[in-house]
């Protein structure tokens, strides 16, 4: 049974997603109210949680149970994109060496993340300091808003200049 659950967050409201014990979906904007499946369950309870830890700079990692779905290929981007260090980035490219794929193929699976900030596709670049896109509501600006987030944190430093400029 679907169940979910909505937040407010820096990068604007979020609703998430599970299906028995696994999360499956972190969504831009408000789950309706009138809904059925909105509900307070313990594992939706800890994923807000965490993720209000983590944009209050306390989290640097996830740590839910994921049941994303998507093709052979795009589990396994999203594999190694979870292993991307917070403050950390890797590029399409690096990716796509690292697994025998493509960086378009890479792009693409990040495009398609059903649960985008937990499985941090905001951390995947493009080369040459380009940020590349992002699929999450507000785009690039919110790939900016969240890799400035971990940067910050993640240097000790309080700055409020724009760490990430490129596009």
């Amino acid at each position: 049974m679907l169940t979910q659950l909505s937040l407010h967050s820096p990068v604007g409201d979020l609703t998430l997603s599970a299906e028995g014990d696994a999360l499956v979906a972190l969504d831009w904007g408000w789950a309706p109210e009138e809904f059925d499946f909105v509900q307070e369950t313990p594992l939706l309870l800890e994923a807000r949680r965490q993720l209000d830890a983590y944009f209050d700079g306390d989290l640097w990692g996830f740590d839910l149970p994921l049941a994303p779905r998507g093709t052979a290929h795009q589990q396994k981007v999203w594999t190694i994109m979870a292993a991307i260090p917070f403050g950390a980035t890797r590029t399409y490219g690096e990716i796509a060496a690292e697994m025998g794929s493509f960086s378009r193929a890479v792009a693409n699976a990040c495009g398609r993340n059903p649960l985008p900030i937990i499985l941090p596709c905001h951390r995947v670049v493009a080369a040459g300091g380009k940020l590349g896109g992002y699929s999450g509501d507000g785009g690039v600006e919110t790939k900016k808003q969240l890799l400035n987030l971990e940067a910050v944190i993640f240097s000790g430093q309080m700055s409020q200049t724009l760490l990430i400029s490129g596009g």
